[in-house]
């Protein structure tokens, strides 16, 4: 193998990157981790071709660098290892927030490449432990490239979500980005642990339907991970919740007026848009 990857943090999507990665072309995956437990069993398990806690080393042999941090992880990574990328290499990273991301990457030198990515996977686990090769299969891969962003190294990266089992790549702005992330994932988030804080929670146990387990499924989320999200895309995710507020006070109002008429046309209005979300996912399915 003449080229290296370095997958820096082995947790459920560097772990499951790693994974994934083995075999694609003439790469050795090398995977970075500061926790000995993590390192022995990414080892042991065979996580990637091998596995090191001298991430110092690692960047300075790496021909790509995925940083699959925390968010503010990578920022922090970013500033303290601007200087010891290899020349010539690409660094791109897993995070759900872009914008903060691409900000902070301008502290690299202008031989190093920098492109945002999200590989639109996860489960609600974390740790090395729940990686899955397979993750990524079906999944979108979103990308971030900037004006300076080499040809060659978006081909690279393109193939390399391919080899993972993406069903695409899509190219985008990081503020669309986290518009979209805003609204797809992180609101559904806000509304999980909402529902939860609800008093009746308790009272109510035993007898939850699969409407609600499937709406409070990723309430048991990773607190520190999502707090950190949530917070570097503050702006673009209070405009969701806003939207929401205003949607679920229109239900309020016409359940308050009593007027069954009136219900039944905005329920239609609201279930005839997610038939239309419905036959749109069919089509581009097939």
């Amino acid at each position: 193998m003449s080229k290296r990857v370095a997958v820096v943090g082995l947790g459920l999507i560097g772990g499951s990157i790693a994974m994934a990665l083995q075999g694609f072309e003439d790469y050795e995956i090398v995977g970075v981790d500061v926790s000995e437990p993590t390192l022995r069993y990414a080892a042991e398990h065979h996580v990637a071709d091998r596995v090191t806690g001298d991430a110092g080393q690692a960047l300075a042999e790496a021909d790509v660098v995925f940083l699959c941090l925390h968010p503010q992880g990578i920022v922090d990574f970013l500033q303290r290892n601007r200087d010891g990328f290899k020349a010539g290499a690409l660094v791109t990273d897993v995070c759900g927030v872009k914008t903060a991301i691409v900000e902070a990457a301008k502290v690299l030198p202008p031989d190093v490449g920098f492109i945002g990515g999200h590989p639109m996977a996860g489960t609600e686990f974390s740790g090395v432990q729940n990686a899955l090769k397979h993750m990524f299969r079906g999944a979108h891969y979103i990308i971030v490239p900037n004006k300076n962003s080499r040809p060659d190294q978006v081909a690279l990266l393109e193939r390399m979500a391919a080899y993972m089992g993406c069903r695409d790549v899509v190219k985008t702005t990081p503020e669309q980005h986290d518009a979209i992330i805003a609204y797809t994932s992180q609101m559904m988030h806000v509304i999980a642990v909402s529902v939860c804080d609800d008093p009746k929670l308790f009272e109510f146990m035993g007898f939850e339907g699969d409407s609600f387990r499937g709406c409070t499924r990723v309430a048991a989320l990773d607190v520190p991970l999502w707090t950190q999200l949530f917070s570097l895309n503050a702006p673009q995710l209070d405009a969701a919740l806003e939207r929401l507020e205003q949607n679920i006070g229109s239900y309020r109002q016409v359940l308050r007026s009593g007027d069954r008429r009136a219900l039944a046309e905005k329920l239609e209005w609201s279930a005839d848009r997610k038939r239309q979300v419905n036959r749109w996912e069919q089509e581009h399915q097939t």
